[in-house]
């Protein structure tokens, strides 16, 4: 203790073993009957120097994703191009430009160093960034239709994860929801109807994260342009997914910014973290009119961006302009082939093999199915070739247990179908494959 007392905060330490003896205290009171525990002065040590490090540790560390979801929202959805790692180190770690004019002399905006780009690559007339796209929605419905109504369809009130609804949203930004149609079936006449003297806004919200098929109906963009043109009201649309780029080829069937904005959309927003494949962040594009509308509300600044953000969201758009595609890590996953991805499978399982017995594992590669996940292209799939593992001692959700849990080395997570751990190498990047390897040989014995 005294060693260890040396190296951190002796109130952290003095604090550590007292919840350690409580904890003890606790077990030897426990009503649930008597109970023999070995009380041992060197192992109480032990239990002590093991949470004090526990609780120096870093919480946040890497996993390896072989799950084939390459927007996974646990697993922190778009991982960055190394890229921006470089720019971080040479712009975040010493002082900047975020809010100072070079040329003049005065202050300026931060929201200069993305602007350019989003405007190039979505054909808007102005964009700023806020912290998340649900950010984005609450202060474009807090500029545009504070104390109005705004009109969405009902089967377009969806929830956007972890709870957050489009209902509470608008409740949040002061706006009144004004419903309109049915669950499968809304009209523009619909629209038309609902509009009076309160209406301020038009709301459409892309379904990124469900699909409704059968007998189902909606507004065509053109047809609710057309109306926000008559009524001389602001048409924002939230897309949710911010794709980019046409993936069509790759089999995602997602609108891009840039049909919603050059359809006449007033106000898009997206976010940075899903099919743009940057860091979190919430984007608003569209019309300058409304952009600035809402870059003057009070609720920007509480939602605004931190330099890192600006910087990794920068690289990623830049990397973008240059058509440089397999620069940002999930439009590379995404792009990959089938064929690229029993190639390398095959590869894999070669080299893995020799180092288990045939008692240890049974593996086989087959057809499967990668997501784009992260509230992205519901049920759209991207043909894929799996790895499928079985243990010789172990049952299928206890060795998902033991690569997950791995202690001496990088937690696998991993899915479990048919009884098989299904590892997808579309999600593990090149350089964690021997990490992989060591941790399916290691949780396999």
């Amino acid at each position: 203790m005294a060693k260890l007392a040396a190296r951190v905060p002796r109130e952290l330490l003095v604090e550590v073993a007292r919840d350690v003896l409580a904890s003890v205290r606790a077990e030897i009171t426990d009503e649930k009957g008597v109970s023999v525990i070995p009380i041992v002065p060197s192992d109480l040590e032990d239990v002590i120097a093991r949470e004090v490090e526990r609780i120096l540790s870093h919480t946040l560390h890497p996993v390896i994703n072989a799950t084939g979801v390459v927007l996974h929202t646990n697993l922190g959805r778009a991982p960055l191009s190394p890229a921006i790692l470089d720019e971080l180190r040479q712009t975040v770690t010493r002082y900047s430009n975020l809010e100072y004019d070079v040329e003049t002399g005065a202050r300026g905006k931060r929201d200069i160093h993305t602007a350019e780009l989003l405007r190039r690559l979505t054909g808007a007339e102005d964009a700023v960034v806020v912290n998340n796209c649900a950010a984005a929605i609450l202060v474009v419905l807090s500029a545009l239709a504070n104390n109005g109504e705004v009109i969405v369809s009902r089967g377009e009130l969806i929830e956007i994860g972890d709870g957050f609804r489009i209902p509470e949203i608008m409740a949040q930004s002061g706006a009144i929801l004004r419903e309109v149609g049915t669950t499968n079936r809304t009209r523009i006449e619909d629209y038309e109807r609902a509009i009076n003297e309160k209406t301020k806004l038009l709301l459409r919200v892309h379904p990124s994260n469900f699909q409704m098929s059968g007998f189902t109906e909606k507004p065509s963009i053109a047809e609710l342009v057309d109306l926000s043109h008559r009524a001389n009201l602001p048409l924002a649309e939230d897309l949710g997914s911010g794709c980019l780029v046409d993936l069509s080829a790759y089999g995602i069937q997602e609108p891009t910014v840039r049909q919603s904005v050059e359809g006449g959309i007033s106000v898009v927003t997206f976010s940075g973290d899903k099919l743009l494949g940057g860091p979190q962040a919430g984007i608003i594009a569209g019309k300058q009119e409304f952009v600035q509308r809402v870059r003057r509300h009070p609720l920007f600044r509480a939602l605004r961006v931190d330099k890192l953000t600006i910087a990794a969201l920068e690289v990623t758009l830049a990397a973008y302009q240059r058509g440089a595609l397999d620069e940002i890590p999930a439009l590379a996953m995404i792009r990959r082939s089938s064929k690229e991805m029993e190639m390398r499978s095959r590869n894999f399982v070669r080299e893995l093999m020799p180092s288990l017995s045939m008692t240890e594992a049974d593996m086989e590669i087959a057809d499967g199915e990668s997501l784009a996940g992260g509230g992205s292209t519901p049920a759209q799939c991207l043909p894929t070739k799996i790895i499928r593992i079985r243990s010789g001692r172990y049952s299928a959700s206890q060795l998902e247990q033991r690569l997950r849990r791995g202690s001496n080395s990088t937690p696998l997570i991993a899915r479990v179908k048919d009884d098989w751990v299904v590892v997808d190498l579309r999600t593990v990047f090149a350089e964690q494959e021997s990490a992989l390897a060591e941790a399916l040989t290691a949780a396999l014995r």
